[in-house]
């Protein structure tokens, strides 16, 4: 039963690419797909190579784990280089994909697969044996028109609702997990029907953290919010369920948000000194807030959320077809997302597998969180993604649309602009998008 504090390392910080050198230092060779690395090496004994991963965030890839890989692979040098925010990383992908300059593996938000996917033919094919390994869904989402595979899923991000047991208390609602996500049972109506509780109860403090965060939960339920599926034409600026969500979402939160801007410094500091009381919660986000709030010993999560479910982020892991080293590469990324590793990125960092297998094992279900008061983290999660009934379409310009809808609802927070100016204004934006 994992029982360790899962952890994550900050987001929120200046774009860092913290790179560190693992040395190899011990004998072993080619690993298969499993946790454990083989003792028999794909390059040559005599041939010393290096091998550059490149991630953003938090994906779990500890040094020590990395070292496994190394201590079996004498010959292979593993170079991690981590960006502090994903928009770093795809700024630096797309400005070097096809050229040079990329690692030799390269991570890949979902968010921007859809654009990945356009350039499927620069990017080195998944082995055909692997393909049965994920859900099916996270498959669909890195396969192009011609049948291949081009992303080795990491993780998925189930979403349940974290909520400080110690501000529910004191605002007269249930602070029990179990009566929570019966409180919270329902729709985005009974959500904020919550939070108008929340803040009645609570003299007027906010319920949730952002707009924003909560527009990420609410737009990855909508089955085409932002590009028609069939002509690829942008909707989001006529689709009514976009305007509902928008018109919904400003509304709340004049009074249950606490307006701070997802991953600013002001943000990190809101989980510590309860500036906000709930958060929409993927498994990649606890350790978020047990590193940002370390004192604080009344997080805890609720097996619920709005509609059932919901999945915010997940990434895959690609080589560029004309890295140096694409066979040792493809290895090195088959290992990295066997059922066993993910299992050990779960336990570093709450990353949630997308591996069929990792999923059924009881080492996840068991698995509990000692920062959230031991919740069965694993359980809980696995009911979350089992609750997913939606799998947006995501095109090409769903990113380029996201940031300025994101960017139109930080401007009403702030204050600078009505609701009905920054859409005006978003509309505008989504017209320029070519």
């Amino acid at each position: 039963m994992l029982r360790k504090n899962i952890s994550r390392a900050t987001l929120g910080a200046s774009a860092v690419a913290a790179a560190f050198v693992l040395a190899a230092c011990s004998s072993g060779g080619t690993a298969e797909s499993g946790g454990e690395a083989e003792s028999t090496s794909s390059a040559s004994s005599d041939e010393k190579i290096t091998l550059t991963v490149a991630t953003f965030n938090e994906f779990g890839y500890s040094d020590e784990l990395l070292q496994e890989y190394m201590d079996a692979h004498p010959n292979i040098t593993i170079v991690h280089n981590r960006a502090a925010k994903s928009d770093d990383a795809r700024a630096n992908y797309f400005q070097k994909l096809g050229k040079t300059g990329l690692a030799d593996i390269e991570a890949v938000e979902v968010d921007w697969m859809p654009e990945v996917m356009e350039y499927a033919d620069l990017l080195a094919p998944v082995p055909e044996d692997l393909k049965s390994r994920w859900l099916d869904w996270k498959v669909e989402g890195a396969t192009d028109s011609a049948g291949n595979l081009i992303g080795y899923g990491t993780d998925i991000g189930p979403e349940g609702i974290c909520y400080r047991s110690d501000l529910f208390e004191a605002a007269g609602l249930p602070t029990d997990r179990e009566e929570v996500a019966k409180l919270l049972e329902g729709d985005w109506n009974k959500f904020f029907e919550v939070g108008d509780q929340y803040v009645a109860g609570s003299g007027g403090k906010a319920f949730y953290d952002s707009a924003g965060a909560i527009a990420q939960g609410m737009l990855n339920q909508v089955e085409a919010a932002f590009e028609d599926p069939e002509t690829g034409e942008i909707i989001a600026t006529t689709n009514p369920e976009v305007k509902e969500i928008w018109d919904q979402l400003n509304k709340a939160s004049e009074t249950q948000s606490a307006k701070l801007g997802q991953w600013s410094d002001d943000w990190y500091a809101g989980m510590s000194n309860g500036d906000f009381a709930a958060t929409l919660c993927p498994g990649w986000f606890l350790g978020i807030i047990a590193d940002n709030a370390p004192d604080v010993t009344t997080w805890d999560i609720a097996n619920v959320f709005p509609n059932g479910g919901g999945n915010w982020g997940g990434s895959y892991l690609t080589i560029p077809a004309n890295g140096a080293h694409v066979t040792e590469a493809q290895e090195l990324a088959d290992w990295l997302t066997s059922p066993e590793v993910q299992l050990k990125a779960f336990e570093n960092v709450g990353t949630f597998p997308s591996q069929k297998e990792a999923l059924s094992s009881s080492e996840l279900l068991d698995s509990k969180n000692e920062y959230f008061n031991d919740a069965p983290i694993g359980q809980i999660l696995a009911d979350r993604a089992n609750a997913v009934t939606v799998s947006p379409f995501k095109g090409p310009n769903y990113f380029k649309v996201m940031t300025a809808f994101q960017d139109a609802l930080t401007r009403v927070a702030d204050g600078a602009e009505t609701p009905d100016v920054s859409w005006n204004k978003f509309v505008e934006e989504v017209g320029a998008i070519k």
